[in-house]
């Protein structure tokens, strides 16, 4: 008896070798034919800038490994219908790292999260979110939110542009619920006043 091909022969992409200097879609296109160093390539090129931004929207750093880790295993199975023609790579990569941070979040796993994780504000990298939120130029309201404190823009974050509820926007900063209301109530009017 013949075994079952995993992917028919007319889907199997025949990648060219890939090496340290190879681009990301070539890369995706390895994966997509089962390579495992071209996986790890990817893996090496953007996992660190992943767990950047990641750390940036959740302060449980077990979490965030968790997220980067489903990712990967997420591009491992999905590489095959990744189309280089419409897509970024970099922002693919990024679209299903963010759902599988949502994920977890929303997984009942008990997990608590304590304190914010210490980071080196100077490794930062700042996300494309709050890019926007700083550089936005309909009226005044890049600069109305540009005013607004870390604390506040990051709960307008969670809660407007991620869309989290009150209850994931609190495990993702690591604050109790009622800081996260306390928060939103006081960006949202300090955001009317400066717009009135």
């Amino acid at each position: 008896m013949r075994p079952i091909p995993v992917w028919p022969p007319w889907r199997r992409p025949h990648p060219p070798p890939v090496g340290p200097h190879s681009d990301d879609h070539d890369l995706i296109a390895a994966v997509a034919a089962e390579r495992v160093e071209a996986l790890r390539l990817l893996h090496d090129r953007h996992a660190p800038w992943l767990r950047a931004r990641l750390l940036r929207r959740c302060a449980d750093p077990d979490l965030v490994d968790d997220a980067i880790q489903d990712t990967f295993v997420a591009v491992w199975r999905a590489a095959g219908r990744y189309s280089p023609r419409g897509e970024d790579a970099a922002g693919w990569l990024w679209t299903i790292a963010a759902r599988r941070l949502s994920s977890a979040l929303r997984r009942p796993s008990g997990r608590w999260i304590g304190a914010a994780a210490v980071l080196d504000t100077d490794a930062r990298v700042a996300s494309a979110e709050e890019a926007v939120l700083l550089g936005v130029e309909h009226g005044d309201l890049g600069g109305a939110l540009s005013r607004l404190s870390p604390e506040l823009r990051a709960v307008i974050q969670a809660t407007v542009l991620d869309g989290l509820t009150v209850r994931e926007a609190s495990r993702l900063l690591g604050i109790p619920e009622g800081t996260v209301k306390t928060r939103l109530m006081r960006a949202r009017a300090r955001l009317r006043e400066e717009l009135a």
